[in-house]
């Protein structure tokens, strides 16, 4: 086996794949008028696709595997993906970020079929504020799932709350609340420039950091990063169950301890969320026999890949939004 690395020294054990790029969800941040369909995009990968680009990843030393979208339960094949992506040698963890929608509906055929952590995006516990941000009044539901999940002992439940300044950015005691006796991770995430949200960006970006500093003065403290962890800094208290995390990517060598890679539901390869390019891998992933060839065109990539974004600058790459490649 050959750990994925660049030339910075970053390791890649951990592959986000996007399985489709549509959501059923309007969110302010990402795509407010709601999703609209390219008639001539390609369509999503296949599941023998997907099965032979995961045997190529788990070859170079991946074993963390995230299924996003989009929205991935619109996607009708989930379970089975799941299901197989549960079963390619050399994947531990499986997990999948989530609005929420179908969870208290579909979250034990999910854990049957293998799903031992979940992330499900909540950007707000106000009733009437989730529905602004979101198009969908649904929160009440959503929070079930949660709990559901909660009570079924899955591995890793979380939270996702994109910050944005006058719109939920002063809800921290609201969730002081949920988290004293749930032991649920929140993550806190700071708003980021895309393609074509510009305006609302300006309009509404905070940075994370003032967050954080409100974390110290009550208490909380900064836990060690685990070795296969995400980017998020995570902070827990004596008197709170649950804990926070807080994900700033406009923050000083936020890029320093990547280790991910992305796929999109088409094939591409993004070394980057903000990446200049993609590199399709799709015409790699038609035959059992290319698995070599497709290891060898990924291992071949990674040294392009920069020691950083380019956000500071206002330079987003292909990412119109953070559904086009699931975040």
């Amino acid at each position: 086996m050959s750990p994925l690395a660049d030339r910075y020294g970053r390791r890649f054990p951990y592959l986000r794949l996007s399985v489709i790029p549509a959501c059923n969800f309007r969110c302010t941040y990402c795509l407010p008028h709601g999703y609209h369909a390219d008639a001539k995009a390609a369509a999503p990968l296949s599941l023998p696709e997907i099965t032979r680009l995961l045997r190529g990843f788990t070859e170079l030393g991946m074993h963390k595997l995230r299924i996003t979208g989009g929205e991935p339960s619109v996607r009708h094949d989930l379970t089975e993906i799941l299901r197989t992506a549960a079963a390619v040698p050399g994947i531990t963890k499986l997990a999948m970020t989530t609005n929420g929608t179908l969870l208290s509906k579909r979250l034990h055929e999910w854990m049957d079929a293998g799903l031992n952590a979940i992330n499900v995006s909540v950007d707000s516990l106000d009733r009437a504020a989730f529905a602004r941000i979101t198009g969908h009044d649904r929160l009440e539901d959503i929070l079930h799932g949660v709990d559901m999940a909660l009570e079924a002992d899955l591995a890793s439940v979380k939270l996702n709350a994109v910050l944005m300044r006058d719109v939920n950015d002063r809800e921290l005691p609201t969730w002081l609340d949920y988290l004293r006796d749930r032991h649920i991770g929140v993550r806190f995430i700071e708003l980021m420039q895309t393609g074509d949200n510009l305006a609302f960006f300006r309009d509404h970006h905070v940075r994370a950091e003032t967050l954080e500093a409100e974390l110290l003065d009550a208490g909380w403290q900064l836990l060690p990063r685990a070795a296969d962890a995400g980017p998020a800094r995570e902070y827990r208290h004596a008197e709170y169950a649950g804990r926070i995390g807080i994900i700033a990517p406009y923050s000083k060598d936020f890029c320093a301890g990547c280790n991910r890679l992305r796929v999109t539901a088409t094939g591409d390869l993004r070394l980057c969320l903000f990446g200049e390019f993609g590199i399709p891998l799709r015409p790699l992933l038609q035959s059992d026999d290319q698995l070599e060839e497709l290891v060898r065109a990924v291992g071949g990539q990674i040294g392009r890949k920069e020691q950083g974004h380019f956000l500071h600058e206002g330079r987003t790459g292909i990412t119109p939004h953070l559904a086009s490649t699931g975040g």
